[in-house]
């Protein structure tokens, strides 16, 4: 192991290249639950850019543990001690930068951020036992990491604006029937799958692979830096509202919010 997958390992990310011909596994390795902060996701988003200068071809994104990731700590706010570091969103938009085709692996909750997380992949293998929400509505927050733009691609404009509205939590079946996830499989295949789709498409010709890949994903880069500029600045606000420590508390005491609209 390189020094560099030292670092990355040291920071909760786990890279295996070459997992089958072509194809990496980048996991997150803060089970169960996998929140993520500042560096966890840089780990992540400098190793999609060192795979892409190698013979990687497509990358399979999946986590240790019970859960996919569970969103983020909302008592980070978004960076790490350092007052000078970058804030979240500005590490979460080289995912979608970065060129390589990938497949989320989404085994139990992906939740708040941790569903953008997953919706910053090109495609996400399910189980019925996986859960999926967008809770920012029940928190008192504005939703973020470029779900804005996601979601409304995935699954339509009305059933985004549900999900939002109410923050309502579905199940893997769910998902997968209003087209928010690709593949949905027994919950002791959701590895082996994503890895089966991912060698599928690296056996495709890279160069054209990654062609089609900007061509059909077209300006949706430019689309989420834009879109996390809005979320961060209408989440910034929010984070200073009675709703949204009343919905942080009734989270951590697992009870329904009370909010007064102030």
């Amino acid at each position: 192991m390189t020094d560099r997958f030292e670092a990355w390992a040291a920071r909760g990310v786990a890279v295996t290249p070459g997992m089958v011909p072509f194809v990496a596994v980048v996991e997150i390795r803060r089970g169960p639950h996998n929140f993520f902060d500042v560096d966890v996701l840089a780990a992540v988003a400098e190793a999609f850019e060192h795979l892409a200068e190698g013979d990687t071809r497509a990358v399979v994104l999946c986590s240790e543990g019970k859960n996919f990731c569970a969103g983020a700590d909302f008592t980070g706010a978004g960076r790490t001690a350092d007052p000078d570091a970058p804030h979240v969103y500005d590490v979460a938009i080289r995912l979608f930068e970065q060129p390589l085709p990938t497949v989320a692996a989404v085994q139990g909750a992906a939740i708040g951020g941790g569903l953008g997380l997953a919706m910053s992949a090109d495609f996400r293998v399910a189980s019925p036992e996986s859960r999926l929400a967008a809770n920012f509505a029940l928190l008192g927050f504005h939703q973020g990491f470029a779900l804005s733009v996601t979601l409304p691609r995935a699954i339509g404009q009305q059933a985004a604006l549900d999900l939002l509205y109410t923050g309502r939590r579905i199940d893997g079946e769910t998902a997968h029937r209003i087209g928010l996830v690709d593949h949905l499989v027994p919950a002791a295949s959701l590895r082996a799958r994503s890895i089966e789709l991912a060698a599928e498409i690296a056996t495709a010709a890279p160069l054209a692979t990654r062609a089609i890949r900007r061509t059909m994903r077209g300006g949706l880069a430019t689309d989420a830096r834009a879109a996390m500029v809005h979320e961060r600045a209408e989440q910034e606000r929010l984070q200073a509202t009675d709703d949204f420590r009343e919905g942080i508390r009734a989270t951590a005491e697992r009870r329904s919010a009370d909010f007064r609209g102030r």
